[in-house]
């Protein structure tokens, strides 16, 4: 009997691997959230870079920030750093090439080179359906539900846990819920003091600066210098003006960066690592709206921060009494808060460009409503604008927008579609307005079947298959001819 042996060695072996750099990411947020969730993505940057700072909201436009960013970019001392172009799109590069070889694989393995209406909605249904997580709200009233509270208390939590926002603020004053609640002011406030215990920390607070100063409290850090620049230096920490802080204080510049380092560690969202309540109040992103007679493309930046390069660290560089060290840094950090600045910029500049040729492809809907909806692809619109489907994907995902005919996902303008006998195109979401328009119609005494549905289509020029209708009818909640008939 022979015996086998056994050994190990080691061998080089070369593999390619994508990988997502921490600035992609970034710029894949940023250009992802929507316009009310930016702040929240931002006030996080600005708590982890102190070269940035927030302008003043009032009296401040885009254009301004960007002329203050030129300013501030040529009188940089360093000129290498300062002048590295950020192409915005390149960034995107790794999402193009992995999209191009999911398409050649596709295209091997198949052969098929187009997809049919049925293929797009399957595709479109893959990528809408996923699995949902706990929700802020749910974590929360499981919490209440453990809880030693009474009637009331748990009664009166509801109506809190109801009221918070995607953070977790708490942007409805407690006597307004007494008032709805039908509860006692003194009972809402005890609910409140209650809540704010629960997990996660912060949770409850009515701003972002009684949000930190309950994660501080609720870590016993009543005395340090972090707790005072939170309670009485906000709107100077909120700017980034540490000399000025410092010099309220009366401490060291160095001590007020250790204590704004304590401070970045703490959550300013605590709402948001939980999955999004889908009984959410819709902010439109953009609005659409007629001028005289052209359509005017307007974005919604009332909740996004201005931001700048501080002063107060330019200067710092321009002493050169920095180390070599401490000078790495601060540019580390310019050029981090240059690239924040300048991916804000190109997110609106996308997204309005995006939005403008939606406009162009559905005028006729903007004019008519529904039934003028036209087909349309994320690729369409990618080519036209000159950007990748990727890119489209996320401009346009969590984003609204307000038009004549309503408040619409954008998403909604992203639909396949079928061509009438004349060479019309149309949309299934107009089909689908067909449908529910000849039920509507119908007689009640003699409902039409899904096959008399597909006749009355014909007769608009409009060929659909029996099981097509079937298929829309049951997504528009409509009920079997069977079912439908009153007697």
């Amino acid at each position: 009997m022979c015996a086998q042996g056994f050994s190990q060695e080691l061998r080089q072996k070369q593999t390619q691997s994508l990988v997502l750099a921490p600035q992609l990411r970034q710029s894949l947020k940023i250009l992802q959230v929507a316009a009310f969730d930016l702040r929240a993505t931002i006030q996080e940057e600005l708590q982890t870079n102190p070269s940035l700072e927030e302008l003043p909201m009032e009296n401040v436009s885009l254009e301004e920030s960007a002329s203050e960013k030129s300013k501030e970019d040529s009188s940089q001392e360093d000129n290498s750093s300062n002048n590295e172009e950020i192409n915005f799109e390149e960034n995107f590069e790794i999402l193009n090439k992995l999209s191009e070889d999911w398409r050649d694989y596709m295209a091997e393995a198949g052969g098929a080179t187009s997809y049919s209406t049925e293929d797009q909605e399957r595709r479109e249904h893959f990528f809408n359906s996923l699995v949902s997580e706990t929700s802020l709200q749910e974590h929360l009233l499981d919490q209440a539900s453990l809880s030693d509270i009474n009637e009331k208390q748990r009664q009166a939590i509801e109506y809190l846990v109801g009221s918070l926002d995607n953070s977790g603020f708490l942007t409805t004053p407690l006597s307004d819920l007494a008032l709805i609640s039908g509860l006692s002011l003194s009972e809402m406030q005890e609910a409140h003091r209650i809540l704010k215990a629960y997990d996660p920390p912060g949770i409850g607070a009515f701003d972002l600066q009684d949000c930190l100063a309950t994660q501080l409290e609720m870590k016993r850090r009543q005395g340090s210098y972090a707790y005072e620049i939170v309670q009485k230096h906000f709107k100077l920490l909120t700017r980034r003006r540490i000399p000025d802080i410092a010099r309220k204080m009366g401490i060291d510049v160095d001590d007020v960066q250790e204590a704004i380092e304590e401070i970045s560690l703490l959550d300013p969202a605590p709402g948001r690592r939980f999955s999004e309540d889908n009984n959410r109040a819709v902010l439109p992103d953009v609005v659409i709206e007629k001028d005289e007679d052209k359509w005017k493309v307007s974005l919604n930046s009332d909740y996004i921060p201005r931001l700048r390069i501080s002063s107060a660290y330019k200067e710092m560089m321009a002493k050169g009494t920095l180390s070599k060290q401490e000078k790495d840094y601060i540019q580390e950090k310019m050029r981090s808060g240059k690239f924040l600045i300048n991916s804000i910029e190109q997110r609106q500049q996308t997204i309005e460009r995006i939005v403008n040729e939606i406009v162009r492809i559905q005028e006729d809907f903007l004019e008519e409503g529904v039934a003028k909806l036209r087909p349309c692809t994320m690729t369409q619109v990618a080519e036209a604008v000159g950007v990748h489907e990727t890119t489209v994907s996320r401009a346009i995902a969590n984003k609204y927008v307000d038009t004549p005919q309503g408040v619409f996902e954008l998403k909604f303008f992203f639909t396949p579609g079928y061509k009438s006998s004349d060479g019309e195109a149309i949309s299934n979401t107009s089909v689908k307005d067909m449908i529910q328009q000849l039920v509507s119609q119908e007689n009640p005494s003699k409902p039409l079947s899904d096959q008399e549905i597909v006749s009355r289509l014909k007769e608009k020029d409009l060929k659909i298959a029996r099981r097509t209708v079937a298929k829309y009818r049951e997504e528009l909640g409509i009920l079997p001819s069977n079912l439908r008939r009153q007697y």
